[in-house]
C-alpha cells in the first residue's frame, strides 16, 4: 500500500519571503546519506528515521520540527554548511521547483549608470558563474571581482531603488529573476566592500575605476550621499573634465559615502512605533529617526557594539503590491551595548531585514580579516565554497547565506523553517539580557567590542 498523499508531501524553502525551493523528505533523505558517505557519520547530525505507517498529523509537523533542526546544524556545521554538496542541493532543488530546464540564455545585468549589459550564460549557472561572466563581458580583471557583487534590487515606478539581497553561492540567479514574474526585479552589479581604503585597488584598474566612477554618480543623484551646493559645484566641475579618479576622491569625503539606504521602515528606538530610515556603511547603521512629536533625530549603531542580532520572521493576511503572498513581515533585532554595562535590544521592522543582515555580516567578516592583519586584496575567491579563505591560510571567516521560511497556506505542503541563516558566527558568550535566545537563532558577533572608561 502506497498513501500517495504521503509520497506529495513536501516542504518550502523560503528566501526572503520568495520560495526558493520545495522539496521531499526523500530528496532530504538523499542528501543525508551523500553527507555521511563523505564526511562520515561522526560530523553528520542526526536525520529523523523512516517510517512505515502513514504519518498522523502530530508526527508530520514533529518530523518537520526535526528536519528544519537536521537542516539548520547541516548549515551551522562550517564544514558541512558551506560544502559544494549542500549547495549544489539548494541550487538544483530551486531549478526543479521553478521547472527550468538547463539551457542557454541571455541574462541582463544592470550597472549602477543605468546601462544594461547582456551576458550569455546556462540556466543552471550559480552566483559565481555569473560574475565571472560579467567581469569577461565588461574586461574586469580577474584579481578585482571579488571587489564586486551581484544584489536582486526591485526599481519602483518613481524611479527609486529597493536592495532585496545579495545573490548568494546556494542560488541560480536565472531561475532567482525569473520565478520573481515581474519587470521591476533586476539584477545589478555594485562594489561588495565597505573599507574606501580598498577603493584604491579598484580605481588602479581602467574598467574598475569606470564602475566606481558609476556607482558614486548613481549615489549622489539619488540622495544617498549628502552634498551640499559648493560640494555639487566641484563635483559638477570635474564631471564636465571627466575627472573620474578626482571625483571618487572628493565623493569620499561626503556623508554616507558607500553606505545603502533603506526604505522606511519602523523601530522602537528610542520608543516604539517610530519611523526610521536606516543606511549601511562604515560599519554602522544610522538612524534617520521621526519621534511621535514629529521631531527628526540622527544617530549611528556601531558594528563593533553589537553582541548580537537575528533576523525573525512572522506571517500576516494582508501583502503589499509586488510581495508574493502570504505576506511576511521580517524583524531584525540586534542587542547593543549602550553604557559599559548596559545591553540593549533594538528592532527594525522592514522588508530589507535580511539585506540589512547580509550587510551587518559582510562589515563582520572585513573587520576580522583586517584586525588579523590580511586585506581583502589576498583573499581567494574559492570556488564551491560559502567560506572567505585568507591566502595565509589563517581561519576562515564564515559568510552562510540566509534563508527564511515562512508559513504556507498550500495543501500538501509543510513548512519547513530551515533558518539556515540563523547563525552566521559561533561562539557566542551567555547573556544576562531578559531578551535573550536561544543560541540557534541569532548571530554572534567576533568583532564585538567592550566599552572601556575612556568611552563614556
Amino acid at each position: 500500500f502506497v498513501d500517495f498523499h504521503f509520497l506529495l508531501q513536501a516542504y518550502n524553502i523560503h528566501v526572503n519571503g520568495v520560495l526558493h525551493c520545495r522539496v521531499r523528505y526523500s530528496q532530504l533523505l538523499s542528501l543525508h546519506e551523500q553527507i555521511k558517505k563523505e564526511y562520515g557519520s561522526n560530523v553528520v547530525p542526526a536525520f529523523p528515521p523512516k517510517k512505515i505507517f502513514t504519518l498522523t498529523p502530530a508526527e508530520v509537523e514533529q518530523r518537520r520540527e526535526q528536519l528544519e533542526k537536521y537542516m539548520q546544524a547541516v548549515r551551522q556545521d562550517p564544514l558541512l554548511g558551506s560544502s559544494e554538496m549542500f549547495n549544489s542541493f539548494l541550487r538544483k532543488a530551486q531549478q526543479e521547483t521553478q521547472q527550468i530546464p538547463t539551457e542557454d540564455v541571455a541574462l541582463d545585468i544592470c550597472l549602477s549608470n543605468g546601462q544594461k549589459i547582456s551576458v550569455n550564460i546556462l540556466t543552471s549557472d550559480q552566483t559565481e558563474d555569473v560574475l565571472d561572466a560579467v567581469a569577461t563581458n565588461l574586461d574586469l580583471p580577474e584579481d578585482l571581482i571579488g571587489y564586486f557583487s551581484l544584489f536582486l534590487i526591485r526599481e519602483s515606478v518613481d524611479g527609486g531603488v529597493t536592495f532585496v539581497r545579495k545573490l548568494q553561492e546556494f542560488e541560480l540567479p536565472y531561475v532567482s529573476i525569473s520565478s520573481l514574474q515581474s519587470s521591476d526585479f533586476h539584477i545589478v552589479l555594485r562594489k561588495s566592500y565597505w573599507d574606501t581604503a580598498y577603493d584604491g585597488d579598484v580605481m588602479d584598474n581602467r574598467v574598475g575605476l569606470s564602475l566606481l566612477y558609476a556607482q558614486t554618480v548613481s549615489d549622489i543623484e539619488r540622495g544617498w550621499i549628502l552634498v551640499n551646493k559648493d560640494q555639487h559645484r566641484q563635483l559638477k566641475s570635474l564631471q564636465e573634465k571627466g575627472s573620474k579618479k578626482e571625483f571618487i576622491h572628493l565623493g569620499q569625503t561626503l556623508k554616507y559615502y558607500g553606505y545603502i539606504k533603506f526604505d522606511p521602515c519602523i523601530t522602537d528606538f528610542p520608543e516604539k512605533g517610530c519611523q526610521v530610515i536606516v543606511s549601511a556603511g562604515n560599519n554602522e547603521l544610522n538612524f534617520h529617526v521621526k519621534l511621535p512629536n514629529e521631531q527628526m533625530k540622527e544617530g549611528s549603531f556601531k558594528v563593533t557594539r553589537m553582541r548580537c542580532w537575528r533576523v525573525t520572521s512572522s506571517v500576516s493576511g494582508s501583502s503589499p503590491e509586488g510581495w508574493t503572498e502570504p505576506h511576511v513581515k521580517l524583524e531584525l533585532a540586534f542587542e547593543y551595548l549602550m553604557s559599559k554595562d548596559r545591553l540593549q535590544w533594538v528592532t527594525i521592522t522592514s522588508q530589507q531585514a535580511i539585506m540589512m543582515s547580509i550587510c551587518l555580516q559582510s562589515m563582520v567578516d572585513e573587520l576580522m580579516v583586517k584586525k588579523s592583519g590580511g586585506s581583502i586584496k589576498k583573499m581567494l575567491r574559492k570556488r564551491h565554497n560559502g567560506s572567505i579563505y585568507r591566502a595565509d591560510g589563517q581561519q576562515a571567516v564564515k559568510s552562510p547565506p540566509l534563508l527564511d521560511s515562512p508559513n504556507t497556506n498550500r495543501e500538501q505542503i509543510v513548512k519547513l523553517s530551515t533558518k539556515l541563516s540563523s547563525m552566521s558566527l559561533l561562539g557566542i558568550s551567555a547573556s544576562n539580557s531578559a531578551n535573550d535566545i536561544s543560541g540557534n537563532d541569532f548571530h554572534g558577533n567576533y568583532a564585538f567590542e567592550g566599552i572601556g572608561d575612556d568611552d563614556l
